[in-house]
């Protein structure tokens, strides 16, 4: 089973700012002298890029990006996406060939490395998360959570979408979503919700997360676009998403001003979906499934990067 290729190319959705993060990450690694850099030098040489275990490629802008001002070029063998599968008779695969000074090579080695690791491992559990909910037979969108890495969002999203899933909101702007704290402090779910209807204007969703039927039945009548099931049991979760729908359908499948349980908004779910329990956890009704499983505590990509001996 595949998933559907992308309609244009990953690196087009690259902010013009990102690339001011580099230097960065490249002084982190170098604050001062570069003892190694003494020993090897600035001669002429070429390194492979060694695809080590199994993973979705992701992240060929930044490793460009970090071998770039360090005077290298880098040719992929693999494209954005590509499946990365040794095997017992290839135990690794050539996913780029990198050129340039010895020097900075081994400048840009590590945090190259560290980056398509990290990128590509959440690409590749995005993927398998996602290819299982297909195979289960859902149809909806699997996301993953802005419970991201402080300083790596960008590239932690990147790689949800390079796997194929949603990558949710990307930060507090993106979308109005009041949690349990919100409506705790505002003093109900239909104050905080009206509150947010008052600023966001009509270009941002009110999302709002609900323990109980009742708490969404209250958050579609004040006017909430999206409700999130949260830590419901699946069984639970089933009856709650399904009288959802029916309070809509039950009105004839309008959006009814004055009624509030009529209107049709997004059923999100969150909380411990996991690659393990996807296949008994997913339900028809519900539009979202939303988890923390593809980008927290994900398995890193095994790649190194090695310099060719030179024939003696």
């Amino acid at each position: 089973m595949s998933i559907t290729p992308p309609l244009g190319s990953y690196s087009h959705l690259l902010p013009p700012s990102w690339k001011t993060v580099i230097p960065t990450w490249l002084a982190e690694d170098t604050p001062s002298l570069d003892f190694g850099g003494f020993v090897v030098g600035e001669g002429a040489e070429e390194a492979t890029l060694w695809g080590k275990s199994e993973g979705v490629l992701a992240g060929i802008p930044f490793v460009d990006e970090i071998f770039s001002p360090l005077g290298c070029s880098v040719k992929w063998h693999l494209a954005e996406g590509d499946a990365v599968l040794p095997t017992a008779s290839m135990p690794k695969i050539k996913v780029a060939t990198v050129t340039g000074p010895a020097r900075c090579l081994l400048l840009g080695e590590r945090v190259a490395l560290n980056t398509l690791a990290r990128c590509s491992g959440i690409a590749w559990k995005s993927r398998k998360v996602l290819l299982l909910a297909r195979k289960a037979g859902y149809k909806g969108i699997i996301a993953g959570t802005r419970k991201t890495t402080p300083g790596f969002r960008l590239v932690e999203k990147y790689g949800m979408l390079v796997g194929g899933v949603d990558a949710h909101r990307y930060d507090l702007s993106s979308m109005v979503m009041l949690k349990d704290n919100h409506i705790w402090s505002k003093g109900s779910i239909t104050q905080a919700v009206h509150a947010a209807k008052s600023v966001a204007g009509f270009a941002l969703r009110v999302h709002v997360e609900c323990q109980s039927l009742a708490e969404a039945r209250e958050a579609i009548a004040a006017g909430a676009d999206i409700i999130m099931l949260d830590n419901f049991s699946p069984a639970d979760l089933r009856v709650a998403a399904g009288e959802l729908k029916q309070d809509w359908f039950k009105a004839g499948g309008k959006d009814l001003d004055q009624s509030g349980v009529a209107k049709r908004c997004l059923i999100e779910v969150s909380g411990g979906l996991t690659e393990e329990n996807i296949a008994e956890s997913l339900c028809d009704d519900v539009d979202i499934y939303s988890t923390s499983a593809i980008h927290q505590g994900v398995s890193t990509v095994d790649f190194s990067l090695k310099i060719q001996p030179k024939a003696k």
